[in-house]
Formats: C-alpha cells, sequence, structure tokens
C-alpha cells in the first residue's frame, strides 16, 4: 500500500475562517477613498486569487480606477495590522493537525493570501504542527495557485516528492 506522507493545505476557507478579518479590511480600504463597503457574501466572491485580485474585484473599475494603488495599500496597511481580529481554526481543525503530526505525516500551508500573512498566522496557530508555510510569492518567480510552483516549493522544504501528497483546498 502507497502510504502517504505528505499533506498540504490551503489556508483560507480550509484552515481558518479569515473571511471576516479581509472583509474589515477591504471595507476600510473602500471607505477611506471613498467607495461603498461590501457584504461578507460579495467579499467571498472576491476571494481565491490574492490580495491582488480581490481588491481588483472590490473597487470598482478595479486596477484602471485611479485609486486603485491608494485603496491596495491600505487594504494591506490594514490586514497587516489586523489579520488575526476575527480569525480563527475551523471546528475539528486543530485535532486533525495533532493525528496528523502524530503519524508522522508531514504538513505545509500553500495559499495565495500575501505570504507575511500566512507566516504570522501559521505562528500564531499551528507553528508547532506546521514547519512550511508559503503565501504569495511572485515577485521570487514563484508563481500562485493554480500554478505548482508553490506545492512544489512546499514539498522541497519538507523533502518531499510530488508522488506522494495528497492537496487539500477547499471554498470558503
Amino acid at each position: 500500500m502507497n502510504k502517504k506522507d505528505t499533506v498540504v493545505f490551503d489556508l483560507d476557507g480550509t484552515l481558518l475562517d479569515t473571511l471576516e478579518d479581509l472583509k474589515n479590511s477591504v471595507n476600510y480600504a473602500m471607505t477611506q477613498c471613498g467607495y461603498p463597503e461590501h457584504t461578507l457574501d460579495e467579499v467571498r466572491r472576491y476571494v481565491g486569487n490574492g490580495i491582488l485580485l480581490l481588491m481588483q474585484r472590490a473597487i470598482p473599475g478595479g486596477k484602471d480606477d485611479p485609486n486603485f494603488d491608494k485603496a491596495f495599500t491600505l487594504f494591506k496597511e490594514h490586514y497587516g495590522k489586523h489579520c488575526n481580529d476575527t480569525t480563527k481554526p475551523y471546528a475539528g481543525i486543530m485535532e486533525l493537525l495533532h493525528t496528523l503530526k502524530e503519524n508522522n505525516i508531514k504538513i505545509a500551508i500553500v495559499s495565495n493570501k500575501a505570504d507575511f500573512a500566512v507566516k504570522e498566522l501559521n505562528a500564531i496557530y499551528f507553528k508547532d504542527l506546521i514547519l512550511v508555510a508559503i503565501g504569495e510569492k511572485e515577485s521570487e518567480g514563484i508563481r500562485k495557485k493554480p500554478a505548482p510552483d508553490t506545492v512544489i516549493e512546499a514539498l522541497k522544504q519538507l523533502g518531499s516528492t510530488a508522488e506522494t501528497p495528497f492537496i487539500s483546498e477547499t471554498p470558503m
């Protein structure tokens, strides 16, 4: 039997419920730039491909809006300070991670969220359980999901191969 020895998880909407903090940071940027706020359901529909696309979807006119860069900067600054105000692991996640660790399964997080936020949230919630946490690193030539680059990087850091992982990604 081919026993799996590595599990790679997405972060937002899989391990952690981060949606409220994302919504609050989006709405902070929106109000600072004079735009209407978004509901939780609207922000849920905007997430999934990193914060740049999140803000492109949230701002009327997207990247072509003259205030886009300002709003994007405001979002990043706010989220950097408030990415853990209401965020919490989903029910049963901590037990699952402890069980995986007890069974010598290597665990990683791969997310399209900003790398600084992935590392900060991992350190807060999973520091003794998950040693590899990788966020968006396109500036370093590592493409974000759905490209395999971040998963391949996580496997390399764990000493695993592409033949052994089970990849879990659940939409919010």
